[in-house]
């Protein structure tokens, strides 16, 4: 009797514990790219951790394209989370996982335990509109199901507020006699606001380029104006040779045919457009051509004549649902074509290794030589892009590439958990350049998030990075940061990892085999690494001084400068010491002693609140390297009673800086009465032209003279 009365039992608790099985089933999704390379290997991610042993148990496998095991080398990463395939043959494979293979796996089952993938000798371009609208059906499913069982849904990196960095002589350039942009890379421009060429001025004001004369600086004139329709917003500027070129964003209607609606309610696209203007008569510039890309802005190079630039294009695929043959194509225009928007051809797209994502990198690239006829080329790259860095060779792009959480990483308070930015690693892709020729060359993934597009340099055939990983604020995973160099192949063949737990990178700065890396919490580590020995990087040298820089740039080989902030800790009752930023700081380091580098000198301006366009944008930088000149514009303010801030001025500021101090040269800042800047008068850059200085704002230009810093002349523009 006893013994039924136990079976009885055991059933009920069976029966209670099937129905918790049913209630908690947590379904588990995979995510991984349909694209990859043969010599680059494979990946998927998982949202919940598997077995270490579920490969050698045989409860993962890959089968071809018969149904047929292939024997391939696989592994998983430490977190549990990540599959590796390093190497495999080119082929379609199909991953398949058993529920075995799941830690916990009594409460858990797959969203899809079959995962489909490719594998390509080299990169190929889409063969028709079947393979883009799988790519993107796939990626909306696992969207979808991710979603649906809670797994992770990666936001949008935005992009950071810029650090330094440069390769060997990437400074702000000069031919002598006038300035010209800070460029990251010697012999490739980067678009800016302002360009000179000697005798005139072009810059943007608000919906329009105006064109300066002043060759006569005590009478300088408004030669011409570029008007923009209201749908246009001029962006940046280059100048090659007698061309202007200007970069705007525009909004144009979606072409789609037989649409019985008026214009006003036909969807719209956000367009990249590209002005070229013959300016070889300033005061008279003629249109010459229009032509442009879908998408926004990422960033732009001219080098050699040929202008680059990548756009970043985010197609509504979410209407495939609800929509038979929706246009999933990023669009391109060309006057010399009748302007009309077409839909990139299907072999001018391709889907970049390593990723699954829901945009497009989209390169452009025209020579200049003969602006008015030369061929476009416009190729669309499936894969987001956040950081551009370029030289005369290669150009590289990074995406972050979001790493799984373990459960108790992830947000709470919703029902969806979300990546966290910087929990992010970074993917880079490399293409070769030869002319208007991109081609994709290689990719590969490092651990953590790169700041911004001066973290990354390529010298002697190596590409090297520094990124933060983790966030700064979690206590029980501290951040740190990492040092990478990588072959031209873009492999790792180096590394210092693990530096400043606690911490994030500001700024760095590549400078031949030196790397200066500052990082910040409460005080400001320069590091200097050794990175002449590719495989063996090494630490040199640390400084750790109050405040931090988020620009450096270099005076010699011995010297650099840091323009940052000064910072103090204030006391908290019962608590961690309070980080306060005070007034902008310029810093002079020593390194001549790679292992004991010195803050030689500083400058402290202002108070908290201070604030210069230099510190988040590294082209607002002036410099006369003969007679050892830096500016910057400035807004600045002072501490009043309480914590409140009082708005002083606004202007430039002009130091010589020199390997023995830092002193100031000029002061060009206009006191106000006014609680704010005002946008129309406030420097956004500072040039020089032989022997005068110009302040360009966006509603006027000053002229000083360069000797004495006396005023000169101004011209306002008329609204």
């Amino acid at each position: 009797m006893k013994k039924k009365k136990f079976w009885i039992i055991a059933a009920i608790a069976a029966a209670a514990i099937g129905l918790v099985f049913v209630f908690f089933d947590d379904k588990v999704s995979v995510s991984a790219t349909p694209v990859a390379l043969a010599e680059q290997g494979w990946k998927a991610n998982f949202s919940s951790s598997l077995q270490q042993e579920a490969i050698d148990k045989g409860d993962i496998y890959i089968t071809d394209a018969q149904g047929e095991r292939v024997e391939v080398e696989m592994f998983i990463h430490k977190n549990g989370k990540t599959l590796e395939v390093p190497a495999i043959p080119p082929g379609e494979y199909q991953l398949h996982v058993k529920r075995a293979a799941l830690k916990n796996n009594f409460v858990k089952s797959f969203v899809n335990p079959e995962i489909s993938f490719v594998v390509q000798e080299q990169l190929e371009n889409l063969a028709n509109e079947e393979e883009l609208r799988s790519y993107f059906a796939q990626l909306l499913e696992m969207q979808q199901n991710n979603q649906r069982y809670g797994g992770v849904v990666a936001e949008n990196g935005e992009e950071t507020a810029e650090s330094a960095d440069s390769a060997a002589g990437g400074e702000s350039g000069t031919d002598g006699s006038h300035s010209t942009t800070n460029n990251q890379v010697e012999g490739v421009d980067e678009a800016d606001l302002v360009k000179t060429d000697g005798s005139y001025i072009y810059s943007i004001s608000e919906s329009r380029v105006v064109i300066s004369d002043v060759r006569n600086p005590q009478e300088m004139v408004v030669a011409a104006e570029l008007p923009f329709t209201e749908e246009t917003y001029p962006q940046q500027l280059f100048l090659s040779g007698e061309t202007l070129v200007v970069m705007g964003s525009r909004i144009s209607a979606m072409p789609i045919e037989n649409f019985q609606l008026p214009n006003s309610q036909r969807p719209h696209l956000g367009i990249t457009s590209v002005y070229l203007y013959d300016v070889s008569d300033p005061a008279s510039p003629e249109l010459i051509r229009e032509f442009g890309a879908e998408g926004n802005l990422n960033s732009a190079r001219l080098t050699n004549n040929i202008l680059y630039f990548v756009t970043n294009v985010y197609p509504d695929y979410w209407i495939l649902e609800k929509q038979d043959e929706p246009e999933l194509r990023p669009h391109q225009y060309d006057s010399n074509d009748g302007g009309d928007l077409q839909p990139l051809p299907y072999d001018s797209i391709a889907v970049l290794p390593g990723t699954m994502e829901g945009s497009y990198s989209v390169i452009t690239s025209v020579d200049l030589t003969v602006p008015e006829t030369n061929e476009i080329s416009t190729k669309g790259f499936l894969g987001g892009s956040e950081q551009l860095y370029m030289n005369e060779d290669y150009l590289y792009l990074t995406a972050p590439a979001y790493v799984p959480l373990d459960d108790d990483e992830m947000r709470s308070g919703s029902e969806t958990a979300i990546w966290i930015p910087e929990q992010a690693n970074t993917e880079i892709f490399k293409f070769g350049l030869n002319g208007t020729v991109v081609e994709f060359l290689a990719s590969t993934e490092i651990t953590g998030s790169l700041l911004n597009q001066f973290s990354m340099d390529e010298y002697n055939g190596y590409f090297r990075a520094v990124t933060t990983e983790g966030i700064t604020w979690d206590l029980n995973s501290p951040s740190k940061n990492h040092l990478f160099i990588l072959d031209g192949q873009m492999k790792q063949v180096g590394s210092v990892e693990d530096l400043a737990p606690g911490e994030r990178i500001y700024s760095a700065r590549f400078m031949k085999d030196k790397a200066y890396m500052v990082t910040f919490k409460e005080t400001d580590p320069l590091f200097v690494i050794d990175v002449s020995a590719p495989s063996s990087p090494q630490v040199l040298g640390e400084l750790k001084i109050p405040g931090f820089s988020n620009y450096l740039h270099p005076l010699d080989d011995n010297h650099l400068i840091g323009f940052g902030y000064d910072t103090k800790l204030v006391p908290v009752k019962n608590g961690e010491p309070r980080v306060v930023t005070g007034g902008m700081k310029i810093s002079l380091f020593d390194v001549s002693d790679f292992t004991a580098p010195v803050e030689k000198d500083t400058e402290i301006i202002g108070g908290p609140g201070t604030y210069s366009a230099l510190q988040y944008d590294h082209k607002a930088l002036f410099t006369h390297q003969e007679r050892n000149l830096f500016g910057f514009p400035a807004a600045l303010y002072e501490e009043t009673t309480g914590e409140y801030v009082e708005f002083k001025g606004e202007g430039a500021l002009i130091y010589t800086i020199t390997p023995d101090g830092i002193s100031q040269a000029a002061s060009l800042v206009k006191e106000s009465d006014e609680q704010y800047e005002n946008w129309n008068t406030a420097t956004q850059r500072i040039l020089y032209i032989g022997e005068e200085l110009y302040t360009v704002a966006n509603g006027e230009i000053k002229s000083y003279g360069l000797e004495t810093f006396e005023p000169i002349s101004s011209l306002l523009f008329n609204k």
